[in-house]
């Protein structure tokens, strides 16, 4: 079911509760993932995002998680959308951690659930969560060798699996993915403490039922029509709150262009140029010039560019909105290097 848009004006008291009972969905989600996770990288250090999107896979809220994993997360959900189209069905969660499909490095692990309309097979929403976990496999321990060229001496790389498929959670299909397949890559192992990624993982599915549970009493509350009207109303104040700032930047520049260059540890430029079109308050991001992929692990999928681009946004408006797909639509036009410069090396 795609996301409706609305022609009738929001009202802004509406506009500013649904705005909090999303973002509260995604709190309420991080909470339950860090109180019933076992591992330290989740439960302490809170390396972890949970997030609520679209049926269209589009970012409709997060709380403040991990910004780097909640612009990319989109990217994952749209990669499982369209790898599994309308075969999904209540009960079914997904797993991922691949960076060719939205993920970022190996040890982030995707967690999406689908939410349906009661009664339906019609998806109104999605729940997502993305974990760090200590040990997925591969040459080292921790899974990530500072002398890695392929992802396969990272650990174990899943681009889609069903971990959980009709409610009913396969602990075969996910044991032989993070043990027997990465133990076969040349001088790796499988995953070291199967029993803690486990168990985070099984966190990562009861934060994602919860943040299920909760949109549907939101949708008891308001009814489906007017969840939908509000969830665009949302991205839609996002996108002006965005449009008026690169007006203002363009203003306060006097100039509709902007450049920047950084370099890496071993020199390598990063070049940005913002071209600002101030009438329509839109901008292109310009990544020409920026260095090319390492033969390593440090490298940016293109999912982590539009993840920096998109909190960049968000942190420079001096309103109080969600971090939501919003946010980019002024920057539909932005020129990413394609292929991405900004990338991982082919294994």
């Amino acid at each position: 079911m795609a996301p409706k848009s609305s022609s009738r004006a929001p009202d802004p008291i509406l506009l500013t509760l649904f705005a909090n009972r999303f973002m509260s969905v995604a709190e309420a989600m991080g909470r339950s993932l860090q109180q019933t996770s076992i591992s330290t990288n989740i439960k302490e250090r809170l390396d972890f995002s949970c997030a609520l999107f679209a049926p269209d896979g589009d970012l409709v809220a997060n709380a403040p998680f991990i910004p780097i994993h909640l612009g990319s997360m989109s990217f994952a959900v749209k990669y499982q959308m369209q790898l599994y189209g309308k075969d999904l069905k209540e009960g079914d969660v997904i797993m991922t951690n691949s960076p060719h499909a939205g993920g970022s490095h190996l040890p982030d692990i995707t967690i999406i659930s689908p939410v349906f309309s009661p009664g339906t097979q019609d998806i109104i929403f999605f729940t997502a969560s993305r974990g760090h976990h200590a040990d997925i496999g591969g040459i080292l321990p921790g899974s990530m060798p500072p002398t890695s060229v392929t992802l396969g001496e990272e650990g174990a790389e899943i681009v889609s699996f069903k971990i959980v498929s009709g409610g009913v959670f396969d602990k075969a299909g996910l044991y032989e993915r993070m043990i027997d397949r990465p133990a076969q890559y040349p001088g790796s192992s499988g995953c070291r403490n199967i029993r803690d990624v486990e168990s985070d993982l099984k966190a990562q599915i009861a934060a994602n039922h919860k943040g299920v549970q909760l949109i549907h009493a939101i949708v008891d509350d308001y009814g489906l029509e007017t969840v939908q009207e509000y969830m665009y109303h949302i991205r839609k104040n996002a996108e002006n709150s965005v449009r008026n700032l690169l007006k203002d930047v363009a203003k306060k520049a006097g100039t509709n262009f902007l450049n920047a260059v950084d370099y890496l540890d071993d020199g390598s430029p990063i070049h940005l140029r913002i071209e600002i079109n101030p009438d329509q308050g839109s901008a292109v991001f310009d990544f020409e010039g920026t260095g090319c992929e390492v033969r390593g692990n440090l490298n940016a999928p293109i999912s982590v560019v539009h993840s920096a681009v998109i909190y960049c946004m968000r942190a420079m408006l001096d309103v109080d909105i969600p971090l939501n797909a919003g946010c980019l639509v002024p920057l539909d036009s932005a020129s990413f290097p394609s292929p991405p410069r900004l990338s991982f090396p082919n294994d």
